[in-house]
């Protein structure tokens, strides 16, 4: 049974780090630049609920994104 509020399976429950940040570029294959808050930029890729849906990311839009345990990439999961 997976929780609806980290889209993880009940095995791979981890503690997911979301902020807001405005995007500054579009790349191709929907992959966006957003400057998250604390002054830095990551590379950041549309949910799949977004695609679905078809919901359109310009530059500029206020976004939430949830970071990889990582560092390296973002999901946006909202636009604001």
């Amino acid at each position: 049974m997976s929780d609806p509020k980290n889209d993880l399976p009940a095995g791979r429950q981890e503690k997911l780090i979301t902020t807001r940040g405005v995007v500054t570029e579009s790349l191709p294959s929907t992959l966006f630049r957003v400057k998250i808050q604390d002054d830095k930029e990551i590379l950041a890729y549309l949910s799949g609920k977004m695609r679905m849906h078809r919901i359109k990311v310009l530059i500029g839009d206020s976004v939430e994104v949830v970071l990889d345990s990582y560092g390296g990439k973002g999901r946006i999961i909202k636009r604001l």
